[in-house]
């Protein structure tokens, strides 16, 4: 069981969880909608000053949804290469 996160920003938010209704038969996912931070480029803190936001999306999923997961991101970051797009692996016991 691996839990998947995506930090990214939320104009990709729609494209992302498209992609993983599609791809991915019962995912369930939870997604923390308004996250302030600094990535490589830019600090997204939804104000007048930074005015984009991030999002978090999260999901437990198998060996196979992981690998969907990763190869999914990948297509989604060449379509948009400025967009901050993060995706994290953490490997979990399922007790």
């Amino acid at each position: 069981m691996y839990r998947a996160e995506i930090i990214s920003n939320q104009s990709v938010q729609d494209d992302i969880t498209e992609f993983l209704e599609r791809e991915i038969n019962g995912i369930q996912y939870t997604i923390i909608p308004e996250v302030h931070g600094k990535g490589i480029s830019t600090k997204k803190l939804g104000d007048t000053v930074w005015p984009e936001m991030n999002f978090i999306l999260f999901a437990y999923v198998d060996l196979e949804g992981a690998q969907k997961i990763k190869a999914g991101i990948a297509q989604i970051k060449e379509k948009f290469p400025k967009e901050g797009i993060s995706l994290f692996f953490t490997e979990c016991a399922d007790i």
